[in-house]
């Protein structure tokens, strides 16, 4: 299982790395530290829903958007397991 703050530090990642934006440039404009966007970046941290709508606003994306990226990677992890039992 991975955890959900995981996928959300991916997809902050993403959308920053896409932008072609440092972690200083990104925390700056979030008025975060940089140490803290990294550890959320990493899945290290569970960030407030008032940090994760700041670090949105930095890299001009939605929360809506970056928790939609989130919602299809857990969707794409999940999966059934079988088990098989042998009945002999």
């Amino acid at each position: 299982m991975t955890l959900l703050r995981t996928h959300v530090g991916s997809a902050l990642r993403a959308a920053r790395t896409a932008q072609k934006r440092t972690l200083r440039d990104v925390a700056g404009d979030a008025r975060v530290s940089l140490g803290y966007l990294s550890e959320v970046e990493r899945g290290q941290k569970e960030a407030s829903s008032e940090l994760l709508n700041a670090i949105c606003l930095a890299l001009g994306t939605s929360l809506a958007e970056i928790l939609g990226h989130v919602t299809r990677e857990v969707m794409a992890h999940e999966s059934v397991t079988l088990t098989v039992v042998d009945a002999a």
